[in-house]
């Protein structure tokens, strides 16, 4: 497996990934019908970069990393990452937040943080608990889970750089 930087071509395989999890309506917070153009603005025009996981040139997922905030918060990066269902399980979740957080330094980000991450998203709440994100913040009910109704969102953070660099010195 492969992670490199997509192309906007890459928006053609990238497409059935992101619709499927969008239509679901259960971990991201995108409408269930956006379409192919809008979905293609937000995941591949707006962020700083995107990238694919590929095995034997299909790709089996991605993730974008964009500034989250601007002005005195742009050392924080923000992440989203879309597995193909079929390639669920094998380790493709780690080993893309793995990348984005060297890429996030490569970049000069000094944290990255998760701004909605629905609690009934067990894997993925799992997943960044062992990476080392912290819960930072809860939004209770924030999140309407098709299934679930109402449920909270968490605000998960990891602080990427050296601490001791980030002091100022006086």
């Amino acid at each position: 497996m492969i992670i490199r930087k997509a192309e906007q071509t890459d928006f053609d395989a990238i497409w059935p990934i992101f619709h499927q999890i969008a239509s679901a309506g259960d971990t991201y917070a995108y409408s269930p019908d956006i379409t192919q153009q809008e979905a293609q603005r937000v995941w591949m025009d707006l962020p700083t970069a995107t990238y694919v996981a590929e095995q034997d040139g299909q790709v089996l997922g991605t993730y974008y990393i964009k500034t989250n905030q601007a002005g005195p918060g742009a050392h924080v990066c923000n992440c989203g990452y879309m597995v193909a269902a079929d390639a669920r399980g094998i380790g493709l979740a780690t080993a893309m937040c793995e990348h984005s957080q060297q890429v996030a330094v490569e970049l000069g980000y000094k944290a990255m943080q998760f701004n909605f991450v629905a609690v009934t998203n067990v894997g993925a709440v799992r997943l960044w608990e062992k990476l080392g994100f912290e819960t930072v913040g809860c939004l209770s009910m924030a999140f309407n889970h098709p299934a679930e109704g109402n449920v909270d969102a968490l605000v998960m953070y990891k602080w990427l750089a050296d601490r001791d660099s980030s002091l100022h010195s006086e």
